[in-house]
């Protein structure tokens, strides 16, 4: 599954305007982990698109977006939901994982 391409240009309309909540995740090209857990991702969406979107930001490209949000580590995932940020959560160790964040934040 392809996450929406994020940058920030269409970050307000794409994600803090957003009608559902939306797994917002840092990564880059070159970044090994990040390569490793898309997947794992993809498959969450997929079962879950009915209450979450997902979207990806390179922080090559969008190092104002990185530095906004304060990502230092990635891959960082960060949920919106009303257009309100959460806390990063932090090279997730697997699809349950992110699955459990997401309970906890109320996303599903």
């Amino acid at each position: 599954m392809e996450f929406l391409h994020i940058t920030k240009d269409n970050f307000d309309k794409e994600v803090l305007q957003s009608s559902k909540p939306m797994v917002v995740g840092f990564s880059a090209p070159w970044c090994g982990y990040c390569k490793r857990l898309k997947p794992a991702l993809g498959q969450l969406a997929m079962e879950i698109a009915d209450k979450v979107s997902f979207g990806g930001v390179n922080i090559d490209e969008e190092r104002e977006l990185a530095e906004q949000f304060k990502v230092e580590t990635i891959p960082s995932l960060m949920l919106v939901k009303d257009g309100q940020c959460s806390e990063l959560l932090v090279n997730p160790p697997s699809k349950a994982a992110v699955k459990t964040w997401l309970q906890e934040k109320g996303a599903l």
